[in-house]
């Protein structure tokens, strides 16, 4: 379809020229195409041209933004642009494409859909979210991140007030959200929630215990995992999926117990079609008090148990004979059950063969230092040697692969040596739930790296700390936000097998440009790179289109 021009002469010899609206047709009689004439505009001279840059607007409403320009160049109505500013659009872009395919914005603005706010409490949401996962800042600094840095789709300017409003909204739908977040999740990754694991760390503030007031229930000081024992702190609950998702996270008060949370993780996923809840503990936390208190309170558990601890039954499950069982690359298992009754104990031996030579080589390299020290002794004189001998002994790695003689001389103890390599590569699990196969509890185990993986991205990438606020109801919202952000995070790493930090270095050099001519003002992204590009599509989400708005002059 097109405007067609016609020219016809008159008597006196002069031509007048009529447009028409026409399209082609073919003729299979004449085997040629025709025009056929849509619509007559008039006489060229006496067109009202209005009705034509009507035409023209309605048309370009269905075109995309560069296919607009493109068409304007054609007919020369394009001008010189000035280069005005550019903000960081990738890691951004990335995040809201993915926060609408899980569907976030949708529950959001259900949510809150009685809410009457001049911005909308889900987008105020996302930017926070964002931010935590892209620069992590205050409130009041996100007032310039958002203005002059970062473009946030549907979000040009916001102010730390209306944020601090959007959390205290938060937190009152938290319930609702994580479960329709989990509903949501679950069904567009098909996550396998059949096993689920549990672990909790603490994160503190950098406030003197002293000035906290009395009656705050919620800082409080107790096990620091952070090894902050001085400060007061609150404890974070994560439930993650076998993926590594975290589907649910939890706030205590910091002198709670890990014991003590286990039946209120249980209250507050019934409902939710999960199947076990499986706490995985590392060999610092398992002592039998606590693996008992655990299993009073209706849980089961995957713990880490210390090879070395000297236990009768710890030492009978590792010289335990028989085969192991390849169960994947670099894992090889052995189900070991100790004792009878209610004294048994079911113990899962793993091997990593891989895990193991490298264990073999980090000892060989640390006798040869062990071996040049010993040497290096030698032509020592006697105070010297002394000081330096007992240097050694005490030395916490140095120390158990030596010997002293009676006359005090030092010397490799061969016997040590062998016994360690006894342990190369191999870890000690111990379970309470008898359904789970030793390859799941195994992988349940390794299952721990993951979690402490999230927790670390919460503290770190995320940085969950320093917390400033000092309202209960903002530390919770604060959380709850980190981990809208570590949820994105984790579903992009699983996806893609790329850790996020270097995820987020690439997208950052996705800018968007803003250009202004004396015709209005055009918004372009710069273009993609391979890489780049493979990172969107192997998310199965849009790119930034090339001309993300462009703005004619009123």
């Amino acid at each position: 379809m097109y405007i067609r021009r016609v020219s016809r002469k008159n008597k006196n010899r002069s031509a007048t020229a009529y447009l028409q609206l026409a399209h082609n047709e073919w003729d299979p009689v004449a085997k040629h195409a025709r025009a056929k004439v849509i619509y007559s505009f008039g006489r060229e001279d006496e067109i009202d041209r209005s009705v034509l840059e009507r035409l023209v607007q309605s048309i370009a409403r269905y075109l995309t933004p560069e296919a607009a320009l493109q068409a304007q160049n054609a007919i020369g109505e394009t001008a010189e642009f000035l280069f005005r500013s550019s903000k960081r659009l990738g890691g951004a872009w990335l995040l809201h494409q993915l926060w609408q395919k899980i569907g976030l914005d949708a529950i959001l603005e259900k949510l809150f859909k009685d809410r009457k706010y001049q911005s909308s409490i889900e987008r105020l949401i996302f930017a926070m979210v964002a931010n935590r996962a892209l620069n992590p800042s205050s409130k009041l600094a996100m007032e310039d991140w958002v203005k002059d840095e970062v473009y946030i789709p549907g979000l040009s300017e916001v102010g730390s007030q209306q944020l601090y409003r959007a959390m205290d909204e938060l937190l009152e739908v938290q319930s609702e959200l994580e479960h329709q977040i989990y509903c949501a999740v679950s069904d567009l990754l098909n996550l396998e929630v059949d096993l689920l694991y549990f672990d909790t760390t603490s994160s503190y503030f950098e406030v003197d215990p002293f000035d906290v007031p009395e009656d705050d229930d919620l800082r409080k000081q107790g096990f620091s995992k952070d090894k902050r024992p001085d400060l007061v702190q609150v404890v974070i609950g994560l439930a993650v999926t076998r993926q590594g998702i975290p589907i649910r996270s939890w706030v205590w008060p910091g002198n709670t117990s890990d014991m003590s949370v286990v039946d209120q993780v249980k209250r507050d996923l019934v409902g939710w079609k999960l199947g076990r809840v499986i706490s995985v503990m590392d060999r610092g936390f398992t002592s039998e008090e606590n693996l008992r208190t655990l299993q009073r309170a209706g849980g089961h558990y995957i713990a880490g148990e210390k090879m070395r601890s000297g236990k009768e039954t710890t030492d009978a499950a590792m010289s335990r004979k028989g085969r192991y069982h390849h169960v994947r690359e670099n894992l090889q298992v052995k189900d070991i059950v100790v004792g009878d009754g209610e004294a048994r104990k079911r113990y899962v031996l793993v091997h990593n063969p891989k895990e193991a030579e490298r264990d073999r080589l980090r000892r060989k390299e640390l006798i040869e230092r062990l071996e040049a020290e010993l040497e290096g002794l030698k032509p020592l004189s006697n105070q010297a040697h002394t000081k330096a001998a007992c240097r050694l002994r005490t030395h916490p790695t140095y120390g158990k692969y030596l010997r002293q003689l009676k006359d005090g001389t030092l010397k490799l103890d061969k016997q040590a040596i062998r016994d360690a390599e006894k342990y190369d590569g191999k870890y000690l699990i111990r379970t309470s739930d008898d359904t789970l196969s030793a390859e799941d509890v195994a992988l349940g185990y390794k299952q721990l790296v993951d979690v402490e993986d999230a927790f670390r991205t919460l503290k770190t990438t995320l940085e969950l700390r320093p917390m400033y606020h000092r309202l209960e109801n903002r530390i919770r919202a604060h959380i709850l936000l980190c981990w809208l952000a570590l949820l994105l995070v984790r579903i992009i790493e699983e996806e893609t097998g790329e850790t996020w930090t270097a995820l987020r270095k690439e997208l950052d050099r996705i800018h968007l440009g803003h250009f202004s001519s004396n015709n209005g003002d055009v918004y372009q992204s710069t273009k993609l790179t391979p890489k780049q590009r493979k990172t969107f599509d192997t998310l199965g989400i849009e790119a930034p289109p090339k001309f993300l708005k462009i703005q004619p002059k009123a």
